[in-house]
């Protein structure tokens, strides 16, 4: 029997909101759900799945729609984004390639 997973309410809050936000973009752009989901590449299905805040959506089609209608979910531009992913790669650079719990050695001298 498979494991349902299950989220924070911060985590629904958040699924719930962008949900919403995607929505409402849609309406004031004039767009049909049939529009949008044709626009992304995605079944209605799957649109009304995400505009009701479902967690089930890959996240990858999440922000396609989300730019799709213009909510911005970082606040800066393209350009900015590239910017602070390249410090980020900077960073990530400097950090160990793994981490592992230390172990204590044992002492067994009695």
């Amino acid at each position: 029997m498979p494991r349902t997973r299950s989220y924070s309410r911060v985590t629904r809050e958040a699924l719930t909101m962008l949900g919403k936000l995607i929505r409402i973009g849609r309406a004031e752009r004039g767009l049909t759900a049939q529009d949008l989901a044709d626009r992304a590449g995605i079944s209605r299905t799957t649109l009304s799945s995400i505009e009701k805040g479902a967690a089930g959506p890959e996240i990858g089609i999440v922000l396609e729609v989300a730019s799709l209608v213009g909510v911005r979910l970082f606040d800066h531009d393209e350009r900015t984004l590239k910017m602070h992913n390249a410090r980020l790669d900077e960073k990530l650079t400097l950090l160990p390639k793994s981490v592992r719990h230390t172990v204590k050695e044992v002492d067994d001298d009695f």
